[in-house]
């Protein structure tokens, strides 16, 4: 409220805060990985997001990043295997933007060569890629640089995406109180048998390979910073034997869209999930 006296009368003005426009999301994607081991729970991979980073500083998350316009070239059908543009439009609900929805799942595995290392492809042969050679470490240099390097890594390796392999699993919007805001879908993949994870030492700092509930312990210590996201997409997983078994279990899951809502400011600062008491 502001006071303006003008020529004796006092007249009170009542200054209505206007609300910020919320930051429009930006498109993004994330694949979970999961590792079978010789005895006891599959492992899924986590990897530590680098302390000076803008988003997730310091916390162990999911690889993944941005969906680049790099990502998705006129020619990108024809170096995937699976599902096709319209399947893929169709399992997002982006039913008029085939070609867009595709790119979710080629940036999700760009996103994983680039930080971890591992590249979800078939070779020529048709047998799942191998990465050992030192070429690819030089290629990985390269899509740090420029995006458009890992098409150029495709094309002169001739690899076929494995997008086939990919589960669509959930699809989480950033609160509109962030200022950097993410329209993040999630899909899971086994980890390919001949390739081992990486950090990128950029981005990427820490690797680590870990059973659901032995994820949630370490958090629960204060040994392995989880965000909320991450926490609950991880929970389904929880209880499946194998990582084929978890896959299956998410195979045709109905996905809703959650979008977190921020309560408060500071000390008063809650995050509610859909279901929760006062979320609107």
């Amino acid at each position: 409220m502001k006071w303006n006296d003008s020529g004796g009368d006092i007249v009170a003005h009542y200054v209505v805060p206007v609300k910020p426009t919320p930051v429009t999301p930006a498109p993004a994607a994330t694949l979970v990985l999961l590792r079978d081991r010789s005895a006891g729970p599959f492992d899924v991979l986590l990897i530590r997001r680098h302390d000076d980073s803008k988003f997730a500083a310091g916390a162990f998350v999911f690889p993944g990043g941005k969906i680049e316009p790099d990502d998705n070239p006129g020619d990108a059908p024809a170096w995937c295997r699976g599902p096709a543009p319209l399947e893929a439009a169709r399992i997002l609900g982006l039913e008029d933007a085939p070609r867009v929805a595709l790119g979710y799942w080629i940036g999700s595995i760009r996103e994983t060569f680039e930080e971890a290392g591992v590249l979800l492809a078939y070779g020529p042969d048709g047998r799942p890629a191998g990465v050992a050679d030192p070429r690819f470490a030089a290629y990985r240099r390269a899509c740090h640089a420029d995006n458009r390097a890992f098409w150029d890594m495709i094309r002169a390796e001739r690899f076929t995406l494995a997008t086939d392999r990919l589960v669509y699993f959930a699809h989480w919007i950033t609160p509109e109180v962030n200022p950097l805001r993410f329209d993040t879908r999630f899909f899971a993949a086994e980890m390919p048998a001949a390739q081992e994870a990486a950090a990128d030492e950029r981005e990427i700092t820490e690797i680590r390979w870990l059973p659901v509930r032995e994820a949630f312990e370490a958090n629960a210590r204060g040994e392995l910073p989880l965000r909320a996201p991450t926490m609950k997409n991880l929970a389904l997983f929880d209880g499946a034997p194998t990582a084929a078994e978890a896959l299956a279990r998410l195979r045709g899951r109905r996905v809703q869209t959650i979008r977190p809502r921020v309560i408060g400011e500071g000390a008063t600062r809650t995050v509610l999930m859909p279901g929760d008491p006062g979320y609107f």
